[in-house]
């Protein structure tokens, strides 16, 4: 199953065991099953502390990684390869003893939990969020033996996604019934479990001394910042909602110079790593709901708590654009979706369109038609606006068709699930329909400003305005990255803009140092 270079990996990460791990196999004569067979086998010769048994299961083919000391038990439906191999790997080490990276604070949290938490996952393997949900409930259940998850592949499991009527992943149930859609983090899991953890949250966040400065957003630039004025040796803390933003959903970076291939969620997890080499205070799963100037610069969280800083750095980066339309919000994570990459498995041999004539829209469009039975671009504009290299690979595929002159005017569906878009001419004003199964919309994105309006200055689409120094209407206040107006929305400018305004911070720290007290490093 696993080839030479990947086994001799494996059994390198599994001498990291420090007590047995039992994998219980459900298996028939099908060909993934055969494969999963051969999986399982791969891992026991990896290492003397893994066993193999073999039982009729839920469902076929499946492979449980169980703690015959505690009891623990991880359960991977389908053929855990792709982006899950590595959830895989971490589910084996966690059950054998290796230690589980998260606070002490949280694991205790976890292993506190009263009830008994039965999570199901759907996911698909080419999806990008995936693996960090899987990688989190995995987690919890390596440590509560009264939880337990099981990742399930959609795309092999295909009658239980439209039994549940799942059409976005990853979609999580527990105990039988929906739970969330999408990214969400061990902490996160725990404010839904525990309803007082995000008040406790809160309370320790009050108790912070005030920073240098407090960087907002997790993304390439705010963890750029955050290395340049740690580096400078300024009290830094970040906060943010989840670290890494709109990268962790991309899937091939070919242009971040002197690295020739990457995907997202690997940049997002070396840029956490880079980070955690600093004395950064790191405050995930946090959003920020206001910002105003008392003195110092008041932070205000969405979960009650404030923090203070002599400068803030804003890298809050922005989301996709919606279509706005009637539908749309109502068909969300039931045809309508945002990330082709992660939800297209669901759509395998259907009909399906894609709203957006950019390099994003045509880039999705080439990789669906692989899955799907057939692709409708539908673009604004009188003509596309992809790369031409993109535009010939696209009109080359015979089951992609594109339109343009088109705006969406309606999303329409059963009550569960999308049947139909409905779109305007926009040369002719003729209304037309388009019957499919998916919508994937690829028009963009909006900056995560909302909650600055009135504060700084800002451009009619809503991104803030900086100067060459990153610094914003209001001195002491820096932005950086996609929330800015800088015209170009890549990975390596977002990075170089996010050290710019540090190092602006900075300078800002020295020359108004009695206002502020700092002294320059």
């Amino acid at each position: 199953m696993l080839d030479a270079n990947v086994k001799n990996q494996l059994k390198t990460y599994l001498q990291n065991l420090k007590r047995p791990v039992e994998l219980v196999v459900s298996a028939d004569d099908s060909s993934k099953a055969k494969e999963l067979t051969s999986l399982a086998q791969d891992i026991v010769d990896s290492s003397e502390l893994v066993s193999v048994t073999y039982q009729d299961g839920k469902r076929t083919p499946s492979m449980s990684v169980i703690n015959p000391q505690n009891g623990t038990n991880i359960t991977f439906a389908g053929l855990p390869m792709g982006h899950e191999f590595t959830s895989l790997v971490l589910a084996l080490l966690h059950s054998g003893g290796h230690p589980i990276k998260l606070d002490a604070q949280i694991i205790e949290q976890i292993r506190q939990l009263p009830g008994e938490f039965h999570f199901e996952t759907y996911v698909s393997l080419s999806c990008q969020t995936c693996p960090e949900v899987i990688q989190a409930l995995n987690m919890m259940a390596a440590i509560n033996p009264n939880i337990t998850n099981v990742m399930i592949d959609g795309a092999l499991f295909q009658e239980e996604v439209t039994e549940r009527n799942i059409m976005s992943v990853p979609s999580v149930f527990l105990n039988g019934e929906a739970f969330s859609v999408g990214a969400i983090s061990v902490v996160e899991v725990l404010n839904k479990l525990d309803k007082n953890a995000a008040g406790r949250q809160a309370e320790q966040l009050n108790k912070k001394s005030a920073f240098d400065m407090l960087v907002v957003g997790g993304g390439p630039a705010g963890a750029a910042a955050a290395i340049y004025s740690a580096r400078k040796g300024l009290n830094t803390g970040i906060v943010a909602d989840k670290f890494g933003g709109q990268v962790a959903e991309t899937v091939g970076i070919e242009n971040f110079i002197s690295v020739s291939k990457t995907e997202g969620p690997k940049l997002v997890a070396n840029l956490e790593a880079h980070v955690k080499d600093y004395e950064v205070d790191i405050m995930a799963n946090q959003r920020a709901l206001s910002l105003a100037k008392n003195g110092l610069f008041d932070v205000t969280l969405e979960s009650g708590a404030t923090l203070s800083s002599k400068t803030v750095l804003l890298a809050t980066g922005a989301r996709w654009r919606e279509m706005n339309v009637p539908g749309e919000k109502e068909y969300r994570g039931k045809g309508v979706a945002y990330c082709p990459h992660c939800d297209g498995p669901l759509f395998k041999g259907k009909r399906v369109a894609v709203i957006g004539g950019g390099n994003s829209g045509i880039e999705a469009a080439i990789d669906l038609a692989n899955i799907v039975e057939h692709v409708t671009v539908l673009e604004f504009d009188s003509k596309l606006r992809a790369d031409e290299v993109l535009q010939r690979k696209a009109k080359s595929m015979g089951n992609i068709t594109i339109i343009t002159q088109a705006q969406t005017t309606e999303v329409k569906g059963d009550g569960t699930r999308v049947s139909s878009l409905v779109y305007t001419d926009r040369a002719s004003g003729e209304s037309k329909e388009v019957i499919l199964a998916g919508i994937f919309v690829q028009i963009g994105l909006v900056p995560n400003t909302e909650w600055l309006k009135g504060v700084v200055d800002m451009t009619p689409r809503g991104e803030i305005i900086v100067d060459e120094r990153g610094q914003t209407s209001i001195p002491g206040v820096f932005a950086a990255g996609d929330v800015t107006h800088t015209p170009y929305k890549q990975i390596i400018i977002a990075m170089g803009s996010g050290a710019t305004a540090s190092l602006g911070a900075f300078d800002y720290l020295i020359r108004h140092s009695e206002e502020t007290d700092v002294k320059a490093a």
